[in-house]
């Protein structure tokens, strides 16, 4: 595991996914200088895929899903830091309320949260710009050729 090497004096600087950072930086481990999310620009950092068979013969499972997903997303948009960490902090057993909040807000004001269920083709782009500056990426693939925002939509505008 990265983080305990560097916690435990090897290297000079680590990447560490929330809330190990913010962890890091409170027991004064390390200090928090650049966050990917800023840095990287728009990134579906998180995706849901689905066969286009199964979107077809479960249009009504994939739409309720969709559904359900933007309504967090409205909900996390409209709702301060402080009460998200709350509803979250289950899912977070071992980290403190306060750590939480602090994800949550950091998070908020560098436009890390998606404000909804779009994946434009500007984030597409930049995906695959990340990953073949990273020798990860075999060929690009056509935004129209892979992404159907069609359900999404829908939901957005009822």
């Amino acid at each position: 595991m990265f983080s305990n090497a560097f916690a435990s004096g090897t290297g000079d600087y680590v990447q560490l996914f929330e809330p190990t950072a913010s962890i890091f930086e409170k027991e004064g481990k390390g200090y928090i200088i650049a966050s990917f999310g800023e840095q990287s620009g728009h990134v579906p950092y998180t995706s849901f895929m689905s066969k286009e068979s199964y979107m077809e013969e479960n249009d009504d499972t994939i739409e309720k899903f969709t559904r359900a997903i933007y309504k967090a997303q409205k909900w996390v948009e409209e709702n301060d830091p402080a009460e998200t960490a709350e509803v979250i902090q289950s899912y977070f057993e071992d980290t403190e309320l306060d750590i939480i909040e602090t994800v949550v807000d950091r998070y908020r004001s560098q436009g890390s949260f998606a404000a909804d269920p779009i994946l434009d083709e500007d984030e597409w782009n930049n995906l695959q710009d990340i990953m073949d500056e990273a020798g990860e990426l075999p060929g690009r693939i056509d935004y129209g050729k892979l992404v159907n925002t069609t359900i999404a939509k829908e939901v957005m505008d009822e």
